[in-house]
């Protein structure tokens, strides 16, 4: 008895060791690269407190300018005023958007019977156009505008930056500095040198933990540029003198990473240690299971799967361990007691895991060698007795169906029911439940679905279907049609219910395609309209950023300036669509000659066309095709269409354009062979924001085939598409002057 305990305590002390040794390896591998410095004041993140010490002595002192110095020294040229009043845009615009503005809110003011805020909202107006006037009449008005937006911007500066003085002064108690002026002979230290003691007397090896050369660089700071001034460099040296009290930020974070390094590196040279003592233990480890001795039997008696399970669960124990001490390791400087406490008890726990685990899995693994007897473990299994019940309740099953199909007629009925049943009853869980709960599903499934399902093939008949296919039309469910069999009256019923629920069901049919197409609509114009919005939002605030060099602010700026022209081009889009869907277009139409017409809108294309891979083929009648329409509108048309071309078409394929005439009409045709699967409905593709490739990779609004077919309403025309597989075809048809000949 005495030697099994010794044999148990000698694999537990083993264990605890390995152990202890993964874990020492765990930790060192993750924080070991932010040990391996010297000392603090060599690490990334003093650095970052070098850093900004030297920014902030560049703004406060180096190159410190005051408030009134520089507002003596704002001045506004004639550029500035003439980019000031441009950038407000056109004066008639601007007194046009005031008035529409606020004539709005005086009508709503008048409507509620409210006189004074109608006056009110009238003097506000007059006086918002009397100031945009002065601006474009007046350089002194504007001068003074814009004199007072600067010094509110540079008052607002200097406010803000006050607010790192305290982090300056702070740092400043803490660094030894000397600097010398790249453009004078001025110095700049916070030393105290008393007689003719000097600057290396003071910032030496001997009396500094810590020295490094710095220059402040030549380029311009975002301060400096907001400034105006010139930029002056610097260099010098900046210290941390060793006499610094104990109590300052530095010398805590100083012996605070001395002793976190110490410990370190302690741990993970003890855990290689504990690992090449399990090395040379391991052999007798190994035999754990003769040297413990088996374990309980009621777990030999546990049907192999569970064992399997249960050494899966203790394994992943074990890992889950070693990361918990992993991560107790990082806060143990923190608060040594409590966390030191919790890396001993992970400890334990993953040596229990890891012993559970080795004594498991030596005994589950010696059954494998044995095929016969594993077989005969796997027939005691619960997945094994699983299977067996699942075949035999099929088998039951398949003797119901049998029985309920000695009459044919009955039988398909019930096998129509029985499909109707589970597969609305599947649909409906499939999408109420959380995907996350599917094993709980299966299980009510079969303990639950299934007696049901053979009791309603034992029992119920034609007329009882009939009646639950009425319930759940009523419900909403429509599920398969009713056979009908015969002339009888439940046959009748059965056909009537058949089209009353087409009918309903075409109704919700449309009724769904409507609200899914409202809302794609408000979700594509949500997306197209926020997209470029929120990349003139995000590098608008990169411009605020005081650390913008002038290539980063000339890149912003160009970004935004694309972004803000593709956001226009979606909002005329847009508005084009809205006032050609409310009737409000007006057509200007004059005698156009539709060939040349369609030349010009290739011509626009000529340099795409010769860049892309497409070969584009035109063909005409040879002679002018007059029509009266609105050229600029209908040109709109062959843009759109040709611009969608060269998007959506098949690289290295063929691109044919036609124009035909016949019968008072001319027939313009544009064939192309599309790089994108295209859905089977035509109609959609004329919806807003509806576009040849769903997944929106291309930079179209997606209104290009709803403004072009618009159009061609105006014109009493018809726009057509047909699709045969991957061959996209738009057919354009106009009405012509009586004397173009007909061509065919």
């Amino acid at each position: 008895m005495d030697i099994k305990w010794k044999n148990r305590l000698r694999v537990g002390f083993w264990a605890m060791m390995c152990t202890f040794g993964l874990s020492g390896l765990l930790v060192a591998f993750t924080f070991g690269n932010q040990y391996v410095h010297r000392d603090y004041f060599h690490t990334p993140e003093f650095r970052m407190e070098l850093d900004q010490f030297a920014q902030y002595l560049n703004m406060f002192e180096l190159n410190s300018i005051t408030f009134e110095e520089k507002k003596q020294s704002l001045t506004v040229s004639e550029e500035e005023i003439n980019d000031y009043r441009n950038g407000m845009g056109d004066i008639t615009d601007q007194t046009n958007s005031i008035q529409s503005d606020y004539q709005f809110r005086i009508e709503e003011a008048l409507l509620a019977d409210n006189q004074a805020a109608a006056d009110i909202y009238a003097a506000e107006k007059d006086k918002k156009i009397e100031d945009i006037t002065k601006i474009f009449k007046s350089d002194e008005y504007a001068r003074e505008r814009i004199m007072n937006e600067k010094e509110k911007e540079l008052k607002e500066y200097f406010k803000q930056r006050e607010q790192y003085r305290t982090d300056y002064l702070k740092y400043k108690n803490q660094f030894q500095y000397y600097f010398q002026s790249g453009f004078s002979d001025k110095d700049y230290t916070n030393l105290s040198l008393v007689g003719d003691e000097t600057v290396q007397d003071k910032m030496n090896p001997q009396n500094t933990l810590y020295m490094t050369s710095y220059s402040i660089p030549t380029e311009r700071s975002l301060d400096v540029w907001l400034l105006g001034e010139t930029f002056i460099p610097f260099t010098g040296e900046i210290a941390v003198p060793k006499g610094l009290p104990s109590s300052s930020s530095f010398m805590s974070q100083y012996h605070k990473y001395k002793q976190e390094q110490i410990t370190l590196w302690a741990y993970a040279f003890l855990s290689v240690a504990a690992l090449i003592l399990c090395v040379i233990f391991g052999r007798k480890a190994i035999a754990v299971p003769s040297a413990v001795g088996r374990g309980p039997s009621y777990y030999d008696k546990l049907p192999i799967d569970v064992r399997a399970v249960f050494f899966i669960l203790t394994s992943i124990g074990a890992i889950i361990s070693l990361f918990f001490i992993k991560h107790q390791f990082i806060y143990v400087f923190d608060n040594p007691f409590v966390y030191g406490r919790n890396m001993f008890i992970g400890l334990v726990i993953a040596t229990l895991f890891l012993v559970i685990t080795l004594i498991r899995g030596k005994t589950f693994a010696a059954q494998f060698k044995n095929w016969g007897h594993l077989k005969e473990e796997w027939k005691k299994g619960l997945l094994h007795k699983a299977g067996k019940g699942v075949k035999s309740l099929f088998t039951q099953a398949k003797e119901s169906l049998t029985d309920a199909f000695l009459n044919r007629s009955i039988g398909v009925q019930l096998l129509v029911l029985l499909i109707s049943v589970f597969g609305l009853g599947a649909a409906a869980m499939m999408i109420d439940l959380n995907p996350g709960l599917i094993v709980v599903y299966i299980i009510l499934l079969a303990a639950i679905g299934l007696p049901i399902v053979l009791l309603l093939i034992r029992r119920i008949g034609y007329f009882n279907r009939i009646v639950i296919k009425t319930n759940e039309l009523a419900a909403g469910n429509l599920g398969q049609d009713l056979p009908v069999s015969g002339r009888s009256v439940l046959a009748a019923l059965a056909e009537d219910i058949n089209v009353l629920k087409q009918g309903v069901k075409t109704l919700q049919h449309e009724q769904a395609k409507s609200e899914r197409l409202k809302t794609e609509l408000i979700t594509n114009v949500s997306h197209d309209l926020r997209t470029p919005l929120t990349s003139i939002i995000t590098y608008i605030g990169l411009l605020k950023k005081e650390d913008v060099s002038s290539e980063d602010w000339l890149t912003y700026v160009e970004i935004i300036d694309k972004k803000s022209k593709r956001l226009k081009v979606l909002i005329d889009d847009l508005f084009e669509v809205s006032k050609m869907a409310s009737g409000n277009a007006e057509l200007a139409k004059e005698r156009v000659d539709l060939v040349q017409l369609l030349q010009q809108a290739l011509a626009e294309y000529d340099d795409m066309i010769n860049n892309s891979s497409l070969q584009f083929r035109f063909s005409n009648p040879g002679e002018p095709v007059y029509a009266f329409v609105d050229g600029k509108k209908l040109w709109r048309v062959f843009d759109n269409l040709i611009g969608n071309i060269l998007k959506y078409s098949l690289e290295n394929s063929r691109v044919y354009i036609t124009v035909q005439t016949g019968n008072h009409h001319a027939l313009i045709t544009f064939k192309n062979v599309t790089k994108y699967e295209i859905g089977e409905n035509m109609d959609e593709l004329f919806e807003r924001f509806k576009r040849g490739d769903s997944s929106r990779h291309t930079e179209g609004s997606g209104l290009g085939l709803a403004i072009a077919k618009s159009i061609v309403d105006l014109h009493e025309g018809s726009l057509d598409i047909d699709i045969d597989g991957d061959l996209f075809k738009v057919n354009i048809s106009l009405k012509v002057e009586e004397t173009t000949q007909v061509h065919h």
